[in-house]
Protein backbone atom coordinates (compact mmCIF):
# COMPACT_ATOMS: atom_id res chain seq x y z
CA UNK A 1 0.00 0.00 0.00
CA UNK A 2 1.38 3.48 -1.10
CA UNK A 3 0.83 6.51 1.44
CA UNK A 4 0.29 8.62 -1.85
CA UNK A 5 -2.47 5.95 -3.43
CA UNK A 6 -4.29 7.81 -0.31
CA UNK A 7 -3.22 10.87 -0.05
CA UNK A 8 -3.79 14.00 -2.02
CA UNK A 9 -1.06 16.16 -2.46
CA UNK A 10 -3.58 19.21 -1.62
CA UNK A 11 -3.87 17.89 1.46
CA UNK A 12 -0.22 18.27 2.68
CA UNK A 13 0.15 21.48 5.36
CA UNK A 14 4.02 21.95 5.18
CA UNK A 15 3.38 24.59 8.30
CA UNK A 16 0.44 23.96 10.36
CA UNK A 17 -0.43 27.02 12.54
CA UNK A 18 -3.00 25.39 14.85
CA UNK A 19 -1.28 24.83 18.55
CA UNK A 20 -4.19 22.60 20.23
CA UNK A 21 -5.09 19.28 19.20
CA UNK A 22 -8.91 20.26 18.24
CA UNK A 23 -7.68 22.65 16.34
CA UNK A 24 -5.02 20.60 14.14
CA UNK A 25 -7.37 17.72 13.77
CA UNK A 26 -9.54 21.46 12.29
CA UNK A 27 -7.09 22.47 9.87
CA UNK A 28 -6.53 18.97 8.54
CA UNK A 29 -10.00 18.43 7.60
CA UNK A 30 -10.24 21.52 5.80
CA UNK A 31 -7.09 20.57 4.18
CA UNK A 32 -9.26 17.07 2.96
CA UNK A 33 -11.88 19.30 1.80
CA UNK A 34 -10.28 22.02 -0.17
CA UNK A 35 -8.63 18.82 -1.83
CA UNK A 36 -11.95 17.70 -2.23
CA UNK A 37 -11.71 14.74 -0.33
CA UNK A 38 -14.75 15.51 1.74
CA UNK A 39 -17.77 17.32 1.02
CA UNK A 40 -17.75 20.71 2.89
CA UNK A 41 -20.80 20.22 4.59
CA UNK A 42 -19.51 17.11 6.48
CA UNK A 43 -16.74 18.53 7.73
CA UNK A 44 -18.35 19.33 11.44
CA UNK A 45 -19.42 15.36 11.58
CA UNK A 46 -16.07 14.48 10.49
CA UNK A 47 -13.97 16.53 13.39
CA UNK A 48 -16.70 15.07 15.56
CA UNK A 49 -15.67 11.87 14.85
CA UNK A 50 -12.22 11.93 15.00
CA UNK A 51 -12.44 14.16 17.94
CA UNK A 52 -14.43 11.17 19.39
CA UNK A 53 -11.94 9.00 18.73
CA UNK A 54 -9.39 10.87 20.31
CA UNK A 55 -11.23 10.27 23.58
CA UNK A 56 -10.57 6.70 23.40
CA UNK A 57 -7.39 7.83 24.18
CA UNK A 58 -5.06 9.73 22.12
CA UNK A 59 -3.58 8.76 18.11
CA UNK A 60 -0.52 10.66 19.33
CA UNK A 61 1.98 8.07 19.33
CA UNK A 62 5.53 9.78 20.86
CA UNK A 63 8.97 10.53 19.11
CA UNK A 64 7.09 13.99 17.41
CA UNK A 65 4.52 11.64 15.66
CA UNK A 66 0.40 11.87 15.70
CA UNK A 67 -1.95 9.55 13.64
CA UNK A 68 -5.40 11.26 14.42
CA UNK A 69 -7.82 8.63 12.75
CA UNK A 70 -11.60 7.69 12.68
CA UNK A 71 -13.93 5.51 10.63
CA UNK A 72 -16.70 8.35 9.34
CA UNK A 73 -19.80 8.02 7.30
CA UNK A 74 -18.59 11.20 5.68
CA UNK A 75 -16.04 9.28 3.32
CA UNK A 76 -16.60 6.28 0.72
CA UNK A 77 -13.32 5.58 0.44
CA UNK A 78 -10.01 5.90 2.55
CA UNK A 79 -8.68 9.25 2.62
CA UNK A 80 -5.84 11.07 4.13
CA UNK A 81 -4.40 14.66 5.17
CA UNK A 82 -0.66 15.73 6.32
CA UNK A 83 0.75 18.24 8.21
CA UNK A 84 4.06 19.64 9.75
CA UNK A 85 4.57 21.79 12.77
CA UNK A 86 7.50 23.65 13.36
CA UNK A 87 7.01 24.53 17.12
CA UNK A 88 5.21 21.42 17.97
CA UNK A 89 1.87 20.72 19.41
CA UNK A 90 0.80 18.92 22.32
CA UNK A 91 -1.25 16.11 21.49
CA UNK A 92 -1.41 14.13 24.86
CA UNK A 93 1.44 11.87 23.41
CA UNK A 94 2.56 8.43 24.68
CA UNK A 95 5.49 9.93 25.79
CA UNK A 96 4.79 13.73 27.11
CA UNK A 97 6.61 14.98 23.68
CA UNK A 98 4.74 17.62 21.64
CA UNK A 99 4.00 16.16 18.23
CA UNK A 100 5.43 18.04 14.71
CA UNK A 101 4.32 15.27 12.23
CA UNK A 102 0.55 14.69 11.45
CA UNK A 103 -0.97 12.12 9.35
CA UNK A 104 -4.76 12.62 9.64
CA UNK A 105 -6.86 9.22 8.44
CA UNK A 106 -10.36 8.68 8.10
CA UNK A 107 -12.18 5.42 6.36
CA UNK A 108 -15.47 4.56 5.69
CA UNK A 109 -17.24 2.52 8.37
CA UNK A 110 -17.28 -0.96 7.21
CA UNK A 111 -13.30 -1.22 6.13
CA UNK A 112 -11.54 -2.38 8.64
CA UNK A 113 -8.72 -3.54 6.34
CA UNK A 114 -7.58 -0.83 4.20
CA UNK A 115 -7.55 1.85 7.90
CA UNK A 116 -4.99 -0.90 9.69
CA UNK A 117 -3.31 -1.71 6.34
CA UNK A 118 -2.64 2.41 6.27
CA UNK A 119 -1.98 2.75 9.48
CA UNK A 120 0.84 0.28 9.76
CA UNK A 121 2.29 1.53 7.37
CA UNK A 122 2.46 4.85 7.94
CA UNK A 123 3.41 3.70 12.08
CA UNK A 124 6.37 1.43 10.09
CA UNK A 125 8.14 4.23 7.87
CA UNK A 126 7.55 6.93 10.87
CA UNK A 127 9.57 4.39 12.82
CA UNK A 128 12.64 5.77 10.73
CA UNK A 129 14.47 7.71 12.52
CA UNK A 130 15.87 9.20 9.37
CA UNK A 131 12.68 9.08 7.28
CA UNK A 132 11.06 11.33 10.00
CA UNK A 133 14.04 14.07 10.59
CA UNK A 134 13.65 14.44 6.45
CA UNK A 135 10.55 14.85 6.59
CA UNK A 136 10.56 17.27 9.43
CA UNK A 137 13.31 19.12 7.23
CA UNK A 138 10.58 19.66 4.56
CA UNK A 139 9.91 23.61 4.10
CA UNK A 140 7.19 22.96 1.52
CA UNK A 141 4.63 20.83 -0.05
CA UNK A 142 6.82 19.61 -2.89
CA UNK A 143 9.67 18.50 -0.90
CA UNK A 144 7.02 16.52 1.65
CA UNK A 145 5.54 14.78 -1.30
CA UNK A 146 9.10 13.89 -2.85
CA UNK A 147 9.74 12.61 0.55
CA UNK A 148 7.02 10.71 0.76
CA UNK A 149 6.90 9.26 -2.66
CA UNK A 150 10.17 8.10 -2.60
CA UNK A 151 9.56 6.35 0.53
CA UNK A 152 7.01 4.99 -1.22
CA UNK A 153 8.82 3.54 -3.63
CA UNK A 154 11.28 2.04 -1.34
CA UNK A 155 9.31 -0.23 0.87
CA UNK A 156 6.71 -2.14 -0.59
Amino acid sequence: MRIMDFLSKEAVIPDIKSTKKEDVIKELVDALVNAGSIDRRNQNKLIEDLMARELLGSTAIGQGIAIPHAKSECVNKLVAAFGLSKKGVDFDSLDGELAYIFFLLVAPVDSAGPHLKALARISRLLKDKYFRDNLRACQDKDSIIKVLSQEDEKKI
